[in-house]
């Protein structure tokens, strides 16, 4: 994921969970939030509110409420019209023409206009933002020089009309649409005030109001909005960095929704099943095996490292038992995702049988690479017992995040525990950053493979405009990465939240900037 996530990872439950249920028996302390008035939280503040800026998840979910882009996605995932009603591309891929809606507004009263989605595109790549991403228009012809500081790189960027705007690509790509509705690529005023990240005007279904950094934001509906004003009048975001107060405030009834930690699922699910919701989340927790080092170069190996470890009883102890067992790198709810694939079984005999096969019948020594997450340390512990068992010899490294990743990066781990979150529903953002040969290391692909009939078919994948092709591709990719592989496949998460009994029309997103609060309300 080049986005940072919503909330940091939970603390062993065990420490927390006296306190939540003793808040959770606590009558309510206080009064509950008006009727007409929403509440959500961040765990921390957000970076900026200025989409140029967006680098982390809340101030993306902050975006998509203040903000239109010219696609988005809906709870679902699934990409919708924003500011451009329709689009299209040409026979070759490589040119898209976008027709925006001419009832759209910023908050202002100024009308959005095709000159507005060139200058939004240009600012957010401009060489001297501070610390931007604007990986989303790279596509674009140009767009990659000029962020690079080659401002005499002319950018595929044009607006032959107030209405149209062409995008002219460097080389096909399917999935262009799905990046134009990232936060970064979310349409700005021009011009825009020096203070634009602190008091910003856009001409999504939420008006600014205030914001008190690292306390709350305040929010109230845009009455005048092309897609129908939100169900509520005002949605208050605050800034909650504890679970334990997360907890007590769901309770007194002065936050709409809380997420349930992992380690507190049985908890809730016990006594407020009726207020929970769930969904798969976009996210892979995996082991990235170094397909380049020593005896993890042989396939036999890599398969007798997955039939080691007994994942269904770590997934069970210490998660939860949030998670989907995978069979693959693809996690439901994305097409190309494989539900009848039969995974990698617990069995420790057929391990040791691999390893014989491969020539390693003395067993391996490796090292398995981790951050300092708490909940890593004990799924990594409960691993290294499970592969001791059929002879691999595992010595745990810990390191902080930041270390551990650029060692891994490098190609200095054996096995890294780690995870990936998708930035956009769709497959290639999980074939390409993380099995393409030409991203290994930083790229993403942290188990250096490097297949040359996988690179065809994943970028097959990524140009090809037949979406029943694509799916039948993606799939394949899957299937080939599961043979070969290069992790030891663990499971994607479940998300879990807990929604109010007087709340309706709020469902947790598929992806981070998916839920733009339009229906959420309270009952009277």
């Amino acid at each position: 994921m080049r986005i940072l996530p919503r909330r940091p990872f939970d603390p062993p439950g065990r420490r927390l969970r006296p306190l939540i249920l003793a808040c959770l028996s606590l009558a309510a302390c206080s009064q509950p939030a008006g009727r007409n008035t929403l509440d959500y939280y961040f765990y921390y503040d957000p970076r900026s509110l200025d989409p140029a800026l967006s680098t982390d998840v809340p101030t993306g979910e902050v975006v998509a409420l203040l903000f239109d882009n010219l696609t988005q996605f809906d709870a679902d995932g699934r990409l919708q019209p924003g500011l451009a009603s329709r689009w299209e591309a040409d026979p070759t891929g490589l040119t898209y023409t976008f027709h925006l809606r001419t009832t759209a507004t910023f908050h202002d009263g100024r009308p959005v206009r095709a000159g507005d989605v060139r200058r939004s595109y240009l600012r957010a790549l401009d060489p001297g933002a501070r610390g931007g991403r604007a990986w989303p228009l790279f596509p674009v012809a140009g767009a990659r020089a000029h962020a690079a500081g080659d401002t005499t790189v002319p950018v595929g960027i044009d607006t032959p009309d107030e209405s149209t705007v062409v995008m002219r690509l460097e080389a096909p790509l399917n999935i262009f649409p799905k990046l134009l509705a990232m936060p970064v690529t979310a349409i700005v005023p021009a011009p825009t005030p020096p203070d634009f990240d602190q008091h910003p005007v856009g001409s999504g279904p939420w008006r600014f109001v205030s914001w008190a950094h690292d306390d709350a934001l305040l929010f109230v509906r845009n009455e005048r909005y092309w897609g129908g004003a939100p169900a509520s009048d005002s949605l208050r975001i605050r800034i909650i960095p504890e679970a334990l107060t997360q907890a007590a405030e769901y309770e007194s009834g002065r936050l709409s929704v809380v997420e349930v930690p992992f380690g507190e699922t049985q908890l809730w699910e016990a006594r407020r099943p009726a207020e929970l919701q769930r969904r798969s989340a976009l996210r892979a927790f995996y082991i990235a095996i170094n397909t380049t080092r020593g005896p993890l170069r042989d396939v036999r190996v890599r398969q007798a490292l997955n039939h080691a470890v007994d994942v269904p009883t770590i997934l069970a102890n210490l998660a939860g038992g949030r998670g989907t067992l995978a069979a693959g790198s693809l996690p439901p709810g994305i097409a190309g995702y494989d539900s009848t694939r039969t995974r990698y079984s617990y069995d420790p005999d057929l391990a040791r049988r691999l390893l014989v096969e491969a020539g390693y019948g003395g067993g391996v020594a490796l090292q398995l690479w981790r951050s300092q997450r708490p909940e890593y340390a004990r799924i990594a512990q409960a691993m290294q017992q499970d592969l001791a068992a059929v002879g691999v010899r595992v010595e745990i490294v810990e390191r902080d995040a930041s270390s551990a990743r650029a060692a891994a990066r490098k190609g200095e781990t054996d096995l890294f525990l780690t995870d990936w979150y998708g930035d956009y529903p769709d497959a290639e953002n999980f074939n390409y950053p993380l099995f393409y040969s030409g991203n290994r290391g930083p790229g993403g692909n942290l188990a250096f493979l490097a297949d040359p009939a996988l690179d065809s078919l994943i970028l097959r994948a990524r140009v090809t405009r037949d979406t029943v092709e694509k799916v039948r591709l993606d799939r394949r990719i899957d299937a080939l990465v599961f043979e070969t592989a290069p992790w030891i496949f663990c499971w994607f998460p479940v998300d879990m939240w807990a929604m109010q009994p007087d709340v309706v029309g709020w469902r947790i997103p598929a992806i981070f900037n998916g839920q733009r609060w339009l229906e959420a309300h309270r009952l009277p």
